[in-house]
């Protein structure tokens, strides 16, 4: 099963935490950095997506 939206967005600011919390390591923080930016991209996605489907709806009661 997918993760929802705020699934989604809940791991990433667990993630942008980690940054600044003690158990933070430089040596980890290129990968991290990396998994977290695709986790915001994947997020702006299911956004677009969502965005686009409230659009498509609001077309179809429109045309009543």
């Amino acid at each position: 099963m997918a993760k929802q939206i705020n699934d989604k967005i809940d791991e990433l600011k667990t993630g942008v935490d980690w940054f600044y919390s003690d158990d933070f390591k430089l040596e980890d923080a290129s990968e991290k950095y990396r998994a977290l930016t695709n986790l915001a991209k994947e997020i702006e996605k299911d956004l677009v997506e969502m965005k686009n489907e409230i659009n498509v709806i609001e077309e179809d009661f429109s045309k009543d």
